[in-house]
C-alpha cells in the first residue's frame, strides 16, 4: 500500500506548488503594470460648447514667459487659445471675427471669441465660435498681436499659443479662401431673414412686383465731419448716388432700391424718388442694426458708400457691389490704415469721389 500511494501523492504536491508560484508571479506583475507612471500627453484644451452661451475654459497654469511653440508629436490636437478685440460696431466686429476665423484656423489654433462680440453678433447670425468669458479670458497669458487692415505673409506662422489678435481688421485678404465657411458664419436667423424676405415680398414698383433688389447703404453719421475733419476725405454726395442708381436701371430691367442709411432724413432730400423705384426702407437705428442689415444681405446687389456695415451687405449679398473710389486727399493719413484695393472686391464697380470740396480749403 505505501508502494502505491507514494508515487500518486508526490507528483501532486509539485503541481500544487507550481501553480500557485506561477499565480503569484502572474499577479505581481499586473499590479507592477498597473503602478507605472502613464506616459506624457498633450495639454488638455477647453472643450468646444455645443452653443455660443457661456461656457468658458478653465485659465492655464501659471507659466514662465512664453516661448513659441513646436510641433508635439504625442498629440496632434491644437494647442492653445486665440482671440481677438471685439471693438466698433456690427461692420467692424464682423471683420475682427471673421478675421479671427481665419487666421487662427491657418495656424492650427483653437479660437474663442469675447462675451462682447458674442453679445453683437449671435442675435443676428449663426455663429460657431465658442465663447471666453471676462473672468476667465483675464487669466489668460495673451500676447497681444496688432494686425493690419490687410493680409501679410507673416501673419501666417504666428508662432505664439496664447494670442490676442488687435486692431481693425475688416478685408477680404484674410478671409475670402474661406468664403464658403465665412458665409455660413454670417448666416441670418430663420426669423431676420424671414422678417426682410416678408417686407421685400411686400415692395411694388409703379403697381408691379420688383425684378431685381438693389440694396442701398448710405453712411452717414459721424462720417460727415470725421472724413473732411481728420481724414482728408468726404463721404458720397447727391451725384455719386445718382450714377450708381442710373447704372443698375441701365443694366437690370425694373428695379427697386431699398434704401438704408444712418442719415435717413438727408437721403429722402437727396436720393431722387420721383421714378416710383425707390423706398426708403431703413430705420437707421444704429444701436439695433439687425433689420437694416438683413434687408440689404436679402438685395440682389449693393450700393455702397463707405463704412464696414456697408462693405459687409454687399459681400453677403453677393451679386453686384457699387462703391465710392477715391475718397480721399492722396496725402490723406487714412491711407495708412487703409488699402482701397484690399477693403474692395477686385470685380466690385467703383465711382470716383468728387473731391472738389477738399481741394477749395
Amino acid at each position: 500500500m505505501p508502494s502505491t500511494q507514494g508515487p500518486f501523492f508526490f507528483p501532486m504536491a509539485h503541481f500544487v506548488l507550481f501553480v500557485f508560484t506561477a499565480s503569484t508571479i502572474f499577479h505581481l506583475q499586473q499590479r507592477l503594470v498597473r503602478i507605472q507612471p502613464p506616459p506624457a500627453i498633450g495639454r488638455l484644451e477647453p472643450a468646444e460648447p455645443e452653443d455660443n452661451a457661456s461656457s468658458a475654459p478653465s485659465a492655464p497654469s501659471a507659466r514662465g514667459p512664453e516661448r513659441p511653440s513646436t510641433p508635439s508629436a504625442r498629440s496632434t490636437a491644437p494647442r492653445g487659445m486665440w482671440t481677438i478685440n471685439a471693438i466698433g460696431r456690427l461692420g467692424n466686429q464682423m471683420g475682427e471675427y471673421a478675421t479671427l476665423y481665419a487666421l487662427a484656423k491657418l495656424n492650427g489654433r483653437p479660437a474663442f471669441i469675447p462675451a462682447e462680440m458674442h453679445s453683437t453678433l449671435a442675435p443676428i447670425f449663426r455663429i460657431s465660435l465658442p465663447v471666453l468669458q471676462g473672468a476667465a479670458a483675464r487669466r489668460v497669458p495673451w500676447r497681444n498681436y496688432p494686425l493690419h487692415d490687410w493680409m501679410e505673409e507673416q501673419y501666417r506662422h504666428i508662432p505664439w499659443e496664447y494670442v490676442r489678435l488687435t486692431g481693425y481688421p475688416c478685408s477680404w485678404t484674410f478671409y475670402h479662401h474661406l468664403r464658403p465657411e465665412i458665409l455660413r458664419e454670417f448666416t441670418l436667423h430663420d426669423h431676420v431673414r424671414a422678417g426682410a424676405q416678408a417686407y421685400l415680398r411686400g415692395l411694388r414698383v409703379n403697381g408691379s412686383r420688383p425684378a431685381t433688389f438693389v440694396g442701398v447703404h448710405v453712411r452717414r453719421g459721424d462720417y460727415v465731419q470725421v472724413m473732411p475733419d481728420v481724414w482728408k476725405g468726404v463721404v458720397a454726395d447727391r451725384a455719386y448716388l445718382q450714377a450708381a442708381l442710373d447704372r443698375f436701371r441701365a443694366r437690370h430691367p425694373a428695379p427697386v432700391f431699398v434704401v438704408t442709411s444712418n442719415g435717413m432724413a438727408w437721403c429722402r432730400e437727396n436720393i431722387d424718388a420721383s421714378r416710383g423705384d425707390v423706398v426708403f426702407a431703413g430705420d437707421g437705428v444704429e444701436g439695433s442694426p439687425a433689420k437694416d442689415f438683413a434687408l440689404l444681405t436679402q438685395c440682389n446687389h449693393t450700393v455702397m458708400t463707405i463704412g464696414t456695415f456697408g462693405i459687409w451687405a454687399a459681400y453677403l449679398a453677393g451679386g453686384e457691389t457699387v462703391y465710392l473710389a477715391n475718397y480721399t486727399l492722396p496725402d490723406s493719413p487714412f491711407l495708412k490704415l487703409f488699402k482701397p484695393e484690399a477693403a474692395f472686391l477686385p470685380e466690385w464697380f467703383g465711382i470716383a469721389a468728387d473731391l472738389s470740396p477738399l481741394r477749395k480749403h
